[in-house]
């Protein structure tokens, strides 16, 4: 019976790509402290973990509810199989797609997510909540725009940032307006650049039988690698005049560790994949760049310790 339950939990966290969610929150967790300049206090740290648990949990599982249909297709295509590195082969994929999970069962573990997410969020902030739906919206157009056009990729980059815009708001009623334009435009051209050009470059093939309207697909692998490079070196500019804006005082060795960080995890894989057009890079270069807020996150946490010490 128990390995029964965890074989179940093991699809719906699947179906929410769990893993890939737990490091994705670091970035709201980073935003927090880099708006606030210190801790919240102990229950808005609570309240705000178990939100954004549910948030992305929910979020990543409409993901596959919308795109059920295309993703049943990709599973008739033999698709799934081959991840390399990939984080987001960590567990099944797709399970509703390949007929682990039911549509409905399904349905309701988002539901369920989405009400902790929903009431989460108007306790911590009433923005955070209207964040929520307009990121779970969004999300459900920019999967409908799979077909449509690759400027879909905007959408995407827009929904990255809206949990870590929630989480300022969560913790400061009334942040700067630079403080957020700074961190909106560091987490969109980290996901455009780290993630969703990337993805969708190790799927050409996949995306090319499937007749989706990607960046790669419409402007090709070298012009799409190019754009990959710039919108990184954007991430780089942005995360150190975000770290400018902060609260928080940064010192020099600060922003030589960022630095470090954004030349390991984005720019030196973006250098590999421009040197090699060749499918695993572009995978090394997403999973590394997933790490990317984890790593800033870490060296918040040890910056606020020193502090504290």
């Amino acid at each position: 019976m128990n390995s029964m339950l965890l074989h179940r939990l093991k699809l719906y966290f699947a179906l929410s790509r769990t893993p890939h969610g737990l490091i994705d929150m670091a970035a709201p967790a980073l935003a927090a402290l880099l708006c606030l300049g210190r801790f919240p206090s102990a229950v808005v740290t609570l309240v705000g973990l178990v939100t954004v648990f549910a948030g992305y949990t929910a979020v990543y599982a409409l993901n596959d509810l919308v795109d059920f249909q295309v993703d049943r297709q990709k599973a008739d295509l033999g698709g799934f199989g081959d991840t390399y590195n990939d984080i987001d082969g960590a567990l099944p994929r797709h399970p509703m797609a390949q007929g682990a999970l039911s549509f409905g069962a399904g349905l309701l573990w988002t539901c369920a997510w989405a009400a902790v997410a929903l009431t989460g969020a108007y306790w911590l902030n009433p923005v955070c909540l209207y964040l929520f739906l307009a990121g779970c919206l969004l999300e459900a157009v920019y999967c409908k725009l799979l077909h449509l056009t690759p400027l879909r990729a905007v959408l995407n980059g827009v929904v990255k940032t809206l949990g870590a815009l929630a989480a300022a708001f969560a913790v400061n009623p009334s942040p700067s307006p630079l403080f957020l334009a700074l961190l909106f435009g560091w987490l969109f051209f980290w996901e455009i650049g780290g993630q969703n050009i990337p993805n969708d470059w190790t799927d050409i093939e996949e995306d090319r039988r499937l007749k989706a309207r990607t960046i790669p697909l419409r402007i090709g692998r070298h012009r799409a690698t190019l754009l990959i490079v710039v919108c990184l070196i954007g991430a780089l500019l942005m995360n150190l005049l975000l770290f400018w804006a902060s609260p928080l005082d940064f010192g020099l060795f600060d922003l030589v560790a960022v630095l470090a960080v954004n030349v390991a995890l984005l720019l030196h894989p973006a250098q590999r994949l421009v040197e090699n057009h060749e499918r695993r890079f572009a995978m090394a270069l997403f999973t590394k760049a997933s790490y990317y807020p984890l790593c800033l996150l870490v060296l918040v946490l040890v910056r606020l310790g020193l502090a504290a010490g």
